[in-house]
C-alpha cells in the first residue's frame, strides 16, 4: 500500500464496540474520522459505524 493508505478499525455505536470493521482509507483525501452505516451482527440492525485510534 501507498504511504497515504491506512487501515483503520471502525466500531459499532451500538454494542460498545463489540462488532468491528477493517477498512482503508486515503490520508489525502479522507482527513476526518470516517463515519459509515454499516450492518452489526450483534445488534441485528444496520447503526454508525465510527472510526478508532
Amino acid at each position: 500500500m501507498g504511504d497515504n493508505i491506512v487501515v483503520v478499525a471502525l466500531e459499532c455505536t451500538g454494542c460498545n464496540g463489540k462488532n468491528r470493521y477493517h477498512i482503508r482509507k486515503n490520508k489525502k483525501v479522507q482527513r476526518d474520522k470516517l463515519e459509515i452505516k454499516k450492518y452489526c451482527k450483534f445488534c441485528n440492525k444496520h447503526l454508525i459505524h465510527k472510526e478508532t485510534k
